[in-house]
């Protein structure tokens, strides 16, 4: 199902979600604001003419640049607006009927060096009915005065965009006496009379008047809400002034979330160095492939000339070389890759905007949480948070958030405060997880490093290049990834303090308390110092990883508002792990992890502390005042959460193999998701079959979780062949690595020279 023409969509098609969200058929419709309206239609002229149903539209468009104009003014002439800030002209022209009149005031456009307005929209018919009774010679003098006018809105349509809106329905039973005679068969009859004259006349002609039809399917959902049964409510004439802003604008200002009226983006020089390489990729690989499994068929069975027995061949498959590993790997990387580019680049698939109700974010949770509940196994090892228990974490979490992301929920603010919790809980284990590895193991070497760095960065670079956007963009995994190398440089700088240096001594516990504290601290100075935190990262080569639309706010923001929690992480797993060495609790099958009186105190406590925070979250009014308080509060719920899990013996003792699975490829899921299964970055609701939205979600859904777990063992994969456990090797690859990001780049400035 091709996205087609999606102005012509916009103009004619959609639909209704909930009772005044539009939703144009096949595509995303953006909402301006004041600022963003001006700045598209600086220096234009925009005229309005027609009669009080198009005064309404022009009212509702000059809104949309200044929200305090008053619909004063004489209600049957013309009427100026000007923002002279912009130099934006706006009139309306009262001209209630298709006649010579209307047409002499076109015709002036269309000679000599007159300045022509830069929109025109146009419609008319209504009173041409009252006046003359709905007479049907009145029709035809509709259809020859509109025959006369349509070559002149053609020619204006060469060089200015003209639109003919058609008339709208009325509610025939609000009618006064004096408007019963208009009625929506009459109405229709001068709207096909139009469509037709003004569709034939731009047969022969490339510049076409665009037909303003969709405002008809509006006012059917709406016009029983009118005041009088002619005017459409305010709801609805805002509608369709939107509309017209985004026919015009959005090819202007290009938002993410406006893919109507959109072109689809040129092919930028990095896009096409990657389509290149992935092709030859898939061409090496099936070259190599080829080779390696014909050799590997003579060999197979080979005859002893001595005894003429045949020999029994290993069995098993060919041993794969690491080159035909690699290119297999960018082989499927690469149509995966195409998958991507199609679904948010090309304009082949749908796009349509979110809408949130409460039923389409609880009903899933449920669902989900039945499935992980029918999943239950029994754990590995019975430790806090092991691994399985880790992986389950993840997996629902990341199924909520996903949840959250499709259904719009981030508009309904309890919603979002809960998930700034589940966020905050990934960051948390990020500082558990790494802390105790290098706690245990003191393993501080390059390999390790490289290791983690290239399984958290490898999907997000190949994206940054092939969908053409900044590292920032794709924001959590910038931020784990600069979490774990505080954690590193944390731990790794003199003196290097781990569990077994501080067994033989205790006072190195003290050591490492006070480089929690001097990290604590650092945090606490560049939350309140925004200007320090933004030079920081404003050096290059920082600035071309850390910037968004040229600052580093977006980044600075993210940082700041889960900043402690991975610190809460780390603190967390050093006083676990003291205890744990201590034999202070118990981990054994079954067992509760303290006494019974103790274990009892710190589950009410838990339960208590969890519903308060659920309770603080849900009554909060204001976003950036909850936002605020959020990183200092935020490790209540999380602590909660793994003390109610991790206290009961048979609770820890057990986990969702169902959400374990979802957790392994949590990371992937997190970052496909904003190209495969939502859509215009996020923004909208990839659409791969229209009119059918649960079928849709289930084919997208089902597309995007294989996509996710397949990168996930290419990842894997790669990982093992360009980051290798020999140092000389792995300087090599680095050297590699260096001289690649060097090249990107300096393609990256050639991209951004030619674009400027």
């Amino acid at each position: 199902f091709q996205g087609g023409d999606t102005c012509e969509y916009l103009l004619s098609s959609g639909r209704f979600l909930g009772e005044k969200v539009w939703q144009p058929h096949s595509c995303m419709m953006h909402k301006y604001k004041n600022s963003e309206a001006k700045n598209c239609l600086t220096d234009k002229h925009i005229v309005f003419i027609g009669d009080s149903r198009i005064r309404q539209l022009f009212y509702s468009f000059i809104k949309l640049i200044n929200p305090q104009v008053k619909e004063e003014g004489n209600k049957h002439g013309n009427i100026p607006f000007e923002d002279k800030s912009s130099s934006i002209k706006v009139d309306f022209l009262w001209y209630p009927e298709v006649n010579g009149s209307m047409r002499q005031r076109i015709k002036s456009w269309t000679e000599g060096s007159v300045a022509k307005p830069h929109i025109i929209v146009v419609g008319a018919a209504t009173w041409s009915i009252k006046i003359h009774n709905g007479s049907n010679e009145a029709l035809a003098q509709y259809k020859i005065n509109i025959t006369s006018v349509a070559p002149l809105l053609e020619k204006l349509a060469k060089s200015s965009d003209v639109y003919w809106v058609l008339q709208d329905p009325v509610y025939e039973d609000m009618l006064s006496e004096s408007r019963k005679m208009i009625t929506n068969e009459k109405i229709d009859a001068y709207n096909e009379a139009a469509v037709r004259i003004l569709n034939s006349s731009s047969r022969n002609s490339k510049a076409k008047v665009k037909v303003f039809s969709v405002s008809k399917l509006i006012a059917q959902e709406t016009i029983m809400k009118s005041a009088d049964g002619l005017h459409l409510p305010e709801s609805s004439r805002d509608t369709n002034a939107m509309i017209l802003m985004n026919v015009y604008c959005n090819k202007i200002m290009k938002p993410i979330d406006g893919s109507c009226c959109q072109p689809q983006p040129p092919l930028t020089l990095i896009q096409k160095m990657a389509f290149c390489f992935f092709t030859l990729s898939i061409i090496g690989y099936l070259i190599v492939s080829l080779i390696h499994r014909n050799n590997y068929r003579k060999n197979k069975s080979c005859t002893d000339l001595e005894s003429g027995e045949e020999k029994k061949p290993s069995i098993g498959t060919p041993n794969v070389s690491t080159l035909e590993m690699l290119l297999h790997s960018f082989c499927k990387l690469g149509l995966i890759m195409t998958y991507f580019y199609l679904c948010d680049r090309a304009n082949l698939f749908m796009k349509e905007n979110k809408f949130y109700t409460h039923s389409s974010f609880f009903i899933p949770i449920v669902y989900i949480l039945v499935l992980g509940v029918f999943y239950t196994e029994n754990t590995k090892e019975t430790k806090v948070l092991n691994r399985e228990q880790t992986d389950e974490w993840k997996g629902w979490m990341q199924l909520v958030i996903l949840i959250y992301h499709i259904s719009g929920a981030s508009t309904f603010l309890p919603v979002y405060m809960h998930i700034r919790v589940l966020v905050a809980a990934y960051l948390f284990q990020t500082g558990y997880g790494h802390f105790s590895y290098f706690w245990i193991k003191g393993d501080f070497g390059v390999y390790r490093v490289c290791q983690v760095l290239f399984r958290l960065n490898f999907l997000v670079v190949v994206l940054c290049i092939v969908m053409d956007r900044p590292y920032q963009f794709y924001y959590f995994v910038p931020l784990v990834t600069v979490w774990f190398m505080i954690i590193y440089a944390t731990l790794a700088v003199w003196p290097q303090i781990v569990q077994k240096k501080a067994n033989g001594n205790c006072l190195w516990h003290f050591g490492l308390l006070l480089k929690l504290i001097c990290l604590l601290t650092c945090i606490y100075f560049l939350s309140y110092s925004q200007g320090t935190f933004e030079k920081i990262f404003s050096f290059w080569p920082l600035s071309k990883c850390f910037e968004l639309n040229g600052n580093v706010y977006e980044w600075w923001f993210r940082w700041k508002l889960d900043r402690y929690v991975v610190f809460h992480g780390m603190l967390f797993a050093f006083i676990y792990l003291a205890l744990q060495k201590r034999q202070m609790i118990s981990e054994g099958k079954g067992d509760p992890l303290f006494s019974n009186r103790v274990s009892n105190v710190l589950l009410f406590i838990s339960v208590v502390s969890f519903l308060i925070y659920s309770i603080w979250a849900s009554s909060c009014k204001n976003k950036t005042e909850c936002n605020e308080l959020h990183p200092s509060v935020s490790v209540v719920q999380i602590l909660a959460f793994v003390l109610i899990r991790n206290i009961p013996g048979y609770v820890r003792s057990v986990y969702s193999s169902f959400f374990a699975w979802f957790g392994k490829i949590s990371l992937e899921l997190f970052i496909c998701q904003y190209h495969i299964w939502l859509a215009a970055d996020t923004k909208g609701i990839l659409v791969l079959i229209p009119g059918y939205p649960m079928f849709n979600v289930l084919v997208s859904t089902f597309i995007f979780v294989c996509v996710a777990h397949e990168i996930s063992q290419i990842t894997n994969d790669l990982a093992q062949i360009v980051v290798p456990k020999d140092n000389s090797t792995l300087l090599k690859r680095l050297l590699c690595i260096g001289g690649f990001f060097s090249g990107l780049h300096l393609f990256s400035a050639i991209q951004d020279q030619s674009r400027h």
